[in-house]
């Protein structure tokens, strides 16, 4: 018995502890997230990013088309062309929408030959006139060569160089006229002619997106404004601090609709602005009431001009009070300027 024992101490108790060691050694370490600096963490398919490229933005629950041209200062049908958008009322939460006209991100390469071909070509031209164009016509080609090639049919863009007279069909046609002048009188047109393209033709200035025109304006009269608070005016328009006119009230007060029209935004998404409702009148004038403690009307809703649509409040701001903007084809403009008389 003694013997038995001993040998399984000997021999079975090794190989336990070398088992059990082994399954132990085995055991996966715990799982870790590893991280690389300026990258977001993995989120959820329901999430949202957060951050969107510059001139961009990205739709959040609860936006519409309408509160994120408002944000950004501009006309709702400016926003949908950008995007394609077709009906202004559909837009999914997560959708990248470009703000910014396309024009605006940067200048593109041929813009920028362009632009300095305008700008240096008379000096080029004038000083390479009197041993070029004073002897006969055949020496003119050199000349005119960097500009347009002498192998291009007419009419047949070719792209501008610069150092050169920007390309144009009108420099085209003085060039070939020029040509076909005597060689004694060359001296004298040949400033002209040039002279007179680069004033006319302008790429780059053409170029330029029309940001700053707005969409144009549709038939449509102005609303017959009323003033959409009795309390006085604590806050008068400033483009660059105040978008609207502040009013002085107490926690529920009526706020009245400044005209009538359709309610397209209700919520307190955009900040600074607390409850708010927009007002479409038309396709040129919105109007926005902020602040409200309490919000009377839905979005869609038809309302008339006085209709009550909010109470007073203090949401979002140090004091009771309504802010009121009017914007006109997404610009901001001073509310007292279309509001009657007090």
């Amino acid at each position: 018995m003694q013997e038995g024992l001993s040998l399984w101490r000997a021999f079975v108790m090794p190989v336990l502890c070398v088992t059990l060691f082994a399954a132990c050694a085995s055991k996966a370490p715990a799982p870790t997230e590893t991280r690389q600096p300026g990258r977001p963490a993995v989120m959820s398919g329901d999430a949202v990013p957060v951050v969107a490229r510059p001139g961009y933005y990205i739709v959040k629950k609860g936006d519409t088309l309408y509160s994120i041209s408002h944000l950004n200062e501009r006309d709702y049908r400016e926003v949908a062309a950008w995007n394609g958008i077709v009906d202004p009322s559909v837009i999914k939460v997560g959708q990248e929408l470009r703000v910014t006209p396309p024009g605006d991100m940067a200048p593109s390469g041929d813009a920028a030959v362009v632009s300095g071909a305008v700008a240096v070509a008379p000096a080029v031209v004038i000083d390479s006139t009197p041993s070029g164009v004073s002897s006969s016509p055949a020496p003119l080609t050199p000349i005119a060569s960097g500009a347009v090639p002498s192998a291009a049919p007419v009419g047949q863009k070719t792209e501008p160089k610069g150092g050169r007279v920007a390309y144009s069909a009108q420099a085209w046609k003085d060039l070939q006229a020029v040509e076909k002048l005597p060689s004694a009188a060359t001296s004298v047109p040949v400033t002209a002619s040039v002279s007179t393209p680069v004033a006319q033709s302008q790429p780059a200035a053409q170029s330029k997106p029309a940001e700053s025109k707005p969409v144009a304006a549709a038939s449509e009269d102005e609303p017959d404004w009323v003033w959409p608070g009795t309390g006085k005016v604590l806050a008068t328009f400033n483009d660059s601090s105040n978008k609207g006119v502040d009013l002085a009230g107490n926690i529920g007060d009526p706020v009245i609709a400044a005209g009538p029209g359709k309610v397209v935004y209700v919520g307190s998404g955009l900040r600074g602005y607390g409850n708010l409702v927009i007002i479409k009148h038309n396709n040129n004038f919105l109007s926005a009431y902020a602040h409200n403690s309490e919000i009377l009307v839905k979005e869609g809703q038809a309302v008339q001009k006085g209709q009550k649509i909010a109470a007073l409040g203090n949401s979002d701001t140090d004091r009771p009070k309504l802010h009121f903007e009017i914007r006109r084809q997404g610009k901001p403009v001073d509310p007292v300027k279309y509001l009657p008389p007090r």
